[in-house]
């Protein structure tokens, strides 16, 4: 099989059939047995995308004319190409003669495909798309200015975080081991990795690994979690004996800190609405030997599923834009449409609302979202206690991030983490 041909066909289906770069992957890479294999196809995708504006300007100058909408196939397979020679180190005759091959099933196409590549590495230096605002920031427009109007002074920083890969960060296990232990049994393996100054379990790799090459992986000694989601089982400071509730809970990475962090519970319920992305959640659980009841359903509409029950304390994992993540999922770039901030602000508000009925008198509601826009973060929250005045905001003391009008905000990239926004609400007695 042509590895630069299956990543095209991946591209293909992101760029132009608008699936999910992770659901692409998952649906492909099976096919491919060797590991090195599916990591090279997964390097060409995770690039291709993270330097998608910059390519396709590139590949602008060098066609004659645009490719036909039925040929998109071929337009991801130059983008490939285009990939190789600019970011990877991939003998240039190789990537060119390769990337050609995979034109097999479009004969016409080899002759042009290997005319741009070979185009390009004699005119590299003649080709330039510093005018072009999206290509040099290698954002889309839209999202150029809603970054600069959230963060004027922050934008460029934020987007050259965007587009670096983020680090593979670890949970220990504390039930079953110090995180001491568990990072030497990384070093006698000789994977480098520190410890997190912010999180008591968290650790972080020098350089990513396949899951499979972690020691105690499978015995759930260990998980792999962003730092910044990390932080989410302490600001909830669970108690013995409390009900919790896990809202928007999937693939469950929160939802088993909660209970590695807190085993005395009474109970955790873990609500999400897609069933697929719960059986995750299960899956986690079983994998370290934890239990929670999980159940999908609305978040939105607690009245079908709460039975009347209330709970001390409360985690809203809210869905959003997502764009505190796009270094780890670059296809946001691409995928989100201007339109959805305001469609996921309103059921931002939705969800806290509901969630807000369901919390005991004196507990506790963390609202989280991997976003690192206002309207999503501080300003849904002045919104929320403004119109709740049973309501009030507990001050988030920590060395990480940094305090809003309301809540948190950690920006992508700052002490290794991803963008993540935090506000903490209690309910009056």
């Amino acid at each position: 099989m042509n590895l630069r041909g299956l990543a095209a066909q991946i591209l293909s289906r992101v760029i132009n059939d608008g699936q999910s770069l992770t659901a692409a992957l998952e649906n492909q890479l099976p096919k491919l047995n060797d590991h090195q294999d599916r990591a090279f196809v997964q390097a060409l995708c995770y690039g291709v995308i993270r330097h998608y504006y910059a390519l396709t300007c590139t590949l602008q100058q060098l066609l004659d004319k645009p490719l036909k909408t039925k040929d998109g196939d071929i337009q991801a397979l130059l983008l490939v190409g285009l990939y190789q020679l600019q970011h990877m180190r991939v003998k240039s005759h190789a990537a060119v003669s390769e990337t050609v091959s995979a034109t097999r099933h479009k004969p016409w196409a080899k002759s042009l495909v290997n005319a741009i590549l070979r185009n390009y590495l004699r005119d590299a230096e003649n080709l330039g798309c510093h005018a072009d605002r999206s290509a040099s920031l290698n954002h889309p427009d839209w999202i150029i200015e809603v970054l600069e109007q959230n963060w004027p002074d922050q934008s460029a920083q934020i987007m050259a975080a965007n587009d670096q890969a983020a680090p593979m960060s670890l949970r220990v296990n504390l039930l079953q081991g110090s995180r001491e232990d568990y990072l030497n049994r990384l070093q006698q393996l000789d994977i480098n990795a520190q410890i997190s100054a912010y999180n008591p379990a968290g650790i972080v790799l020098d350089q990513a690994i396949n899951v499979e090459q972690l020691p105690g992986f499978a015995e759930g000694l260990v998980s792999v979690q962003d730092l910044a989601a990390q932080l989410a089982a302490e600001l909830l400071d669970v108690k013995p004996g409390q009900r919790v509730l896990d809202l928007c809970a999937a693939p469950g990475g929160k939802t088993a800190a909660i209970l590695e962090q807190q085993p005395g519970l009474q109970s955790l319920l873990a609500i999400d609405l897609d069933a697929h992305r719960l059986k995750r959640v299960n899956d986690n659980l079983l994998r370290l030997n934890l239990q929670a009841e999980t159940l999908a359903a609305d978040a939105s509409q607690p009245d079908t599923w709460a039975d009347n029950k209330q709970f001390d304390r409360i985690l809203l994992d809210a869905p959003c834009s997502g764009f505190g993540v796009i270094r780890r999922h670059p296809d946001i770039k691409i995928l989100r449409r201007a339109s959805d901030i305001e469609t996921l602000q309103a059921l931002q508000y939705k969800i806290l609302n509901a969630a807000w009925q369901l919390l005991a008198p004196g507990g506790i509601l963390l609202y989280a979202t991997c976003s690192i826009l206002k309207p999503e973060n501080e300003q849904q929250i002045a919104k929320f206690l403004a119109n709740h005045p049973d309501s009030s905001e507990l001050t988030i003391e920590a060395d990480w991030g940094m305090a809003r009008p309301h809540g948190r905000q950690i920006l992508p990239g700052d002490n290794q983490m991803d963008g993540f926004y935090y506000a903490k609400l209690a309910k009056s007695l």
